[in-house]
Order: structure tokens, then sequence, then C-alpha cells
């Protein structure tokens, strides 16, 4: 199983006992991570085969089904939270997955590269696509179609009035706070719908 530095945050941010959904999963690294540390219950969704199988393998609960269809399987406020972590950029209907996201759970996590970091900077200056650890694709192999700044997503959050319960923007697993757009890798984000909305 993959542990990823994100993971000790998300498990920060996720109550004890609570039901997760976690969204393009993977091999179920994070959902047993939480089990393990925060003791949740929850269910996987992930569209790889090889991912599913690895997920069953690892004892996790997993549906087979395409994001891009939606949640439509999933009943309203069905879940504590729901996590999409670093399956952002790879989505094309970004805005319907996340509002999906909060129908489903009452708070969601999202994480994903963020492509303002200086070093994603400079090679665009330099005339190339960016390639980094965190942004490991070719620009005619990558499956990441919406790539986005940390602003980029303080202003998505801010036009759907969607409230910013906390943000965290990491470089090697450690916290950014000083020019976090420019000096961090990886953002991560837990929201939920404005109150009265």
């Amino acid at each position: 199983m993959n542990i990823r530095p994100d993971y000790s945050l998300i498990a920060e941010w996720i109550r004890p006992r609570a039901q997760v959904l976690d969204l393009g999963c993977g091999d179920g690294g994070l959902l047993a991570y939480l089990r393990e540390h925060r003791q949740i219950s929850g269910y996987g969704v992930e569209i790889d085969d090889a991912s599913v199988l690895a997920c069953v393998k690892n004892g996790v609960s997993v549906v087979q089904s395409n994001l891009e269809a939606g949640l439509s399987g999933f009943e309203d406020a069905s879940f504590d939270y729901v996590v999409l972590s670093q399956t952002l950029q790879a989505m094309r209907h970004t805005e319907e997955i996340v509002l999906e996201m909060l129908r489903v759970g009452r708070e969601a996590i999202v994480s994903f590269p963020n492509f303002g970091h200086w070093k994603h900077r400079w090679q665009i200056l330099r005339g190339h696509m960016p390639v980094s650890k965190d942004l490991p694709y070719q620009w005619y192999d990558t499956p990441n179609i919406h790539l986005c700044t940390v602003h980029d997503f303080d202003d998505f959050c801010a036009q759907r009035r969607l409230e910013v319960l906390d943000r965290r923007v990491l470089h090697d697993g450690q916290e950014v706070k000083l020019l976090p757009n420019c000096l961090g890798t990886l953002a991560v984000y837990r929201i939920r719908r404005a109150l009265g909305r």
C-alpha cells in the first residue's frame, strides 16, 4: 500500500469513527490508514480493475464506478467526509464532482498538486510543460487535464460560496506557510457548503 505524506494531515481533520467516502481511492491506502488511525468506516470508489483488486486484498470496501458519472448511488449527507485525494486534476467535470461531494458528505477534503510551484513556473518560462515528482507525466501521456494553483482553488471556492474550513500547502510532507502558492507542491483543503445554503 502507498502511504503518502498527505494521509496524516487528512487523518488529523477526520474525527474518530466517522463515515468516509474516498473517491478515486487507488489501492485503498488512505482508507486503510484512516481505519487504523481513526477507526473510520466507509467505502472507496475506483474505476481501475487492478486498483479495485488491491483494495479487496487490503481489506478495503470498494465500489467500482466511474466518478465522471456522478455519485447518484449515494444519498444526501450519507457520509461525514468525502475525500478526493490527488484526483481532482484528472476529473473532466471538476465543478460537478466537488458539488456532488458536498451533497453526499457533510464536509469534503480535496488535495491536488499545485501547478503554481516555482519549479513548474520555471519550466514553463523555459518553454516546456512541467514534469516533477508531483506531476510526473509528459504532456502527451498525462492523465491530468485540469491543473490549478492554490489561488485558483481559493477563487473556485469563493465563487461558489464554499467555506474553506482549513487549507494546508505542503512540500516534501512539510507545511509551507511562506508564499504557499509559489513554494508548495501539494495543496490540501477541507471545505463545506457555506452555512445557510
